[in-house]
């Protein structure tokens, strides 16, 4: 019985390297800047401040997603993807191998 693959490739991106460096960016960059602009800004309650965090950091992601999206978008080689099958074998060579 053959295996069951189920793969999409759309695009010819990895979006799940795409989400995965949206996160770590946004975390890295977002909590920097988080921290900054809260020190000007008046947050007596606790629900103040994760209102003010979300707000912040949502508009970070969105910024942080779009980038990451457009250098994926720009620098993806369709030739370097590793998944991609090797060429057939010619007919006069079924093994797929020279000779020297």
């Amino acid at each position: 019985m053959p295996i069951d693959v189920r793969e999409t490739d759309p695009d010819g991106l990895d979006y799940g390297w795409i989400m995965q460096m949206t996160f770590v960016i946004t975390i890295l960059v977002g909590v920097p800047i988080v921290t900054i602009l809260s020190l000007f800004t008046t947050l007596p309650t606790w629900s103040d401040r994760a209102v003010f965090a979300i707000r912040v950091g949502s508009a970070i992601w969105f910024v942080t997603l779009l980038g990451t999206f457009a250098y994926a978008k720009r620098n993806f080689d369709p030739s370097d993807d590793e998944d991609q099958p090797d060429a057939e074998p010619s007919p006069d060579d079924p093994d797929g191998q020279t000779e020297s």
